[in-house]
């Protein structure tokens, strides 16, 4: 589609070449930082927030040229996303760069996680899908261990498993409804509420191999092999984006009645807390001349004016206004969930160093469940080594 894209503008625009290029999106993080230290990086990229966001507030990202998109000034644009959806990628107070309201992303899509359930898999363990879906995570560990079939200490069938690697925007958010926090509101202090850390990694270490053995990191994603529909597992957490997989990859299940989408579970008692929503942004690189930048910035808007496309093609969902009130959000399965969903929940946790707190979480966790470590000296440790970030970037 944006080459299709490209090669349009550049029909329109005789005087711009674009080059396009992909990779995989496991590289394109270091790829982009280090072509910026080569002061070789491309015109436009995209990348997750979390992992933009380090780039972003170096100020290796162009501001948008809001008049040169055909818009009044930066509110005009503003006004046609839903609420907050430019917030991550705005110098509101000036604080940062001394650009005061300059907005510095344009969303390729928002996403959040929702749960999709196989519904044959639950009858066939004897549960009504539409009754028994789990609310809870605790009803996510009663319900997997009426599902999962195993060969000795090897799973053959899984009721759930979680988003290994994903973990900020995945896992966090269970953290939060037991009243954690990664950082403090005033910046300062690192882990907040040991005891919510301490709880939830505990669940993660009675879910895995040396607990009730109900799943773990490795195994085969989860989200690849449900689209399989044969009999691995019943449910996993991914987007809006995972119908048109679903639909690409086995069209027969895409348009069964067999599979539905539930919300993101809550603790028993915990704060209703859905979760977090994060961005693919894309971003125009600074290090070019100012007139490249206008014209970059162009062609990003002219990908991005065609907002029902990319739902249609490949359910990749812009946070407009425009989008989300259209009939084809809305005529899509399972939509008005994620919508819902969207409503409890809020930006996933992103600073200059987010990534590698991200990769920190994942020690945690992975420790946990894979080395018997005690949950409360995972959480001790990282507690250090978060803080130690916390305040190197102070």
């Amino acid at each position: 589609m944006e080459e299709q894209f490209a090669a349009e503008y550049m029909a329109q625009n005789p005087h711009v070449t674009i080059k396009y290029s992909v990779f995989p999106s496991t590289k394109i993080q270091d790829l982009i930082s280090s072509a910026y230290a080569a002061k070789n990086a491309p015109s436009i990229w995209n990348l997750e927030l979390q992992k933009a966001y380090p780039l972003y507030t170096a100020g290796l990202v162009a501001p948008i040229p809001v008049q040169a998109l055909g818009f009044k000034n930066e509110q005009a644009l503003i006004d046609t996303y839903l609420p907050g959806m430019l917030d991550p990628v705005t110098d509101k107070d000036g604080k940062l760069f001394g650009k005061k309201g300059k907005i510095y992303g344009l969303p390729l899509e928002m996403v959040n996680f929702c749960i999709y359930l196989n519904k044959k898999i639950f009858r066939d363990a004897g549960l009504d899908p539409d009754k028994d879906y789990p609310k809870t995570w605790e009803d996510v560990m009663a319900v997997s261990e009426k599902i999962v079939k195993r060969n000795g200490d090897i799973i053959t069938r899984r009721g759930f498993d979680f988003r290994y690697g994903d973990y900020l925007i995945s896992w966090v958010p269970m953290v939060e409804q037991l009243g954690g926090k990664v950082v403090s509101d005033d910046g300062k202090e690192a882990i907040v509420n040991t005891q919510a850390w301490i709880k939830a990694l505990q669940f993660m270490q009675d879910w895995g191999p040396n607990g009730k053995n109900l799943g773990g990191p490795t195994y085969p994603v989860a989200r690849k092999v449900f689209d399989n529909n044969k009999d691995e597992i019943a449910m996993h957490l991914s987007g809006l984006y995972q119908e048109a997989r679903m639909k690409t990859s086995n069209p027969d299940f895409y348009n069964s009645k067999d599979w539905m989408v539930i919300p993101y579970p809550v603790f028993k008692g915990g704060k209703d807390i859905a979760n977090t929503y994060y961005f693919q942004y894309y971003m125009v690189n600074s290090q070019i001349p100012e007139n490249e930048q206008v014209e970059a910035w162009k062609f990003v808007a002219y990908m991005l004016s065609h907002g029902d496309m990319y739902l249609e093609k490949v359910a990749l969902t812009q946070p407009t206004k425009k989008v989300f009130e259209g009939e084809l959000f809305k005529s899509m399965p399972y939509s008005n969930v994620f919508y819902n969903d969207l409503k409890r929940a809020h930006v996933v946790y992103h600073s200059s160093f987010s990534w590698r707190v991200n990769e920190l979480i994942k020690e945690a966790i992975e420790n946990v469940m894979m080395n018997k470590v005690a949950p409360a000296d995972a959480v001790a440790k990282l507690k250090k080594d978060v803080q130690a970030l916390v305040d190197e970037n102070r």
